[in-house]
């Protein structure tokens, strides 16, 4: 910590963050390209590696939403949740809404059929409780659950604070665990019995989470610290691997979901603290990096050209993976780098909202990377 002219000023580095999503992208491209035209099916015997990416993005954005969240209260006091939701809005709402404009554009024209419920529930971020949903919408399950954590979370932790907050979410973990074994007793033989809504899925969040509330208390700890050794960090990645390879059981589906988000934060918090070795020099390498800058608008565009139900042109390899890739770097720059802008200046509203402290920055990249502004939320 430093001071200026009397004031406080605290600094955050999250490297290796970006390079983690990249990883993360990498896993769901790869998992929904499988099987399109001209590219065959690939089982790497882990299961469903797609999905296992997309919980890797719910872990980090639990941890570095709570961090933002940490970092603005004890620069100001307080959380604006007004200036929050709008950060929020500015991030994910205008690159998604221009893609579904797009699809019912798609859909006006008949080159595409998508039910009308779909895009319901896709424009309200409701999808995850829509059984049956259509391909081309079916990907943003995942920005449901990222909005509806959005809309909760920074609510529950203003009103409970730090110490409260780490319970909140400990009742969250918990209470999935008896979601996913209710959906897999009670709604058996229905369209809900593996829907990803919230309360099944809300621990992977909630674990990320504990993570950024306990973090500073936790690198105190030799026995914690020494997880972070190469042995029980390889050790972790394989126990990750295993278990989603088994996933459909149901032991492994309702316990060792929880086992896996675990897990995964240790990884996310080890590959944040030992960022200069051999994996963060990997994870923070600039071509990495910027894929992970990018994966939140491949995220939300690889979906109508990673299509394996489609013989069309546009969902055929390579062609698909290129209009993919440039899909979303059109969206990154006219669409998301133009709000990056507005954004930093509404977090500057709130660091400012103290005149008795400096403002901090909390930074998911080091020095270096690339578009570190925008590196801060899971796609």
């Amino acid at each position: 910590m430093s001071t200026a002219k009397g004031h406080a000023s605290v600094e955050h580095h999250m490297p290796s963050l970006d390079g983690l999503r990249a990883v993360s992208i990498l896993m769901v491209l790869l998992g929904h390209l499988s099987g399109t035209r001209n590219f065959r099916s690939i089982d790497l015997g882990i299961g469903n590696y797609a999905h296992l990416g997309v919980t890797v993005f719910f872990v980090i954005s639990g941890f570095l939403i709570t961090s933002l969240l940490i970092s603005e209260q004890t620069a100001t006091g307080g959380i604006s949740l007004k200036l929050f939701y709008l950060r929020r809005a500015l991030r994910i709402l205008p690159a998604s809404y221009i893609y579904l404009i797009v699809l019912s554009a798609l859909c006006a024209l008949g080159l595409i059929t998508v039910p009308w419920v779909s895009m319901i529930c896709a424009f309200t971020y409701t999808i995850n409780y829509l059984p049956g949903h259509a391909w081309q919408v079916g990907h943003l399950w995942s920005l449901s659950v990222e909005e509806q954590f959005y809309l909760l979370w920074p609510f529950a932790f203003s009103a409970l604070g730090r110490r409260k907050g780490i319970g909140a979410s400990v009742a969250v973990m918990a209470f999935a665990i008896f979601a996913r074994a209710g959906a897999r007793v009670f709604l058996i033989g229905t369209g809900y019995r593996d829907l990803p809504m919230f309360p099944m899925v809300a621990d992977s969040l909630a674990t990320g989470c504990i993570v950024a509330l306990t973090r500073s208390r936790l690198e105190r700890q030799g026995w914690y610290l020494n997880l972070f050794r190469p042995v029980p960090a390889f050790a972790t990645v394989a126990v990750i691997l295993i278990l989603n390879r088994f996933a459909g059981y149901t032991v492994v589906g309702v316990l060792g979901t929880s086992i896996i988000n675990i897990g995964i934060a240790l990884l996310v918090h080890r590959c944040v603290v030992k960022y200069e070795d051999y994996v963060g020099a990997f994870l923070n390498w600039r071509p990495v990096a910027f894929i992970g800058v990018l994966s939140y608008s491949l995220y939300i565009w690889q979906q109508l050209f990673l299509n394996r139900n489609s013989s069309s042109w546009i969902n055929a390899f390579p062609e698909n993976i290129l209009l993919a890739a440039g899909a979303a770097l059109a969206s990154y720059y006219v669409i998301e780098k133009p709000m990056m802008g507005l954004r930093r200046r509404l977090r500057a509203r709130s660091r400012y909202a103290s005149e008795d402290l400096a403002p901090i920055r909390v930074e998911s990249t080091p020095a270096g990377s690339p578009s570190r502004e925008g590196a801060e939320v899971v796609g």
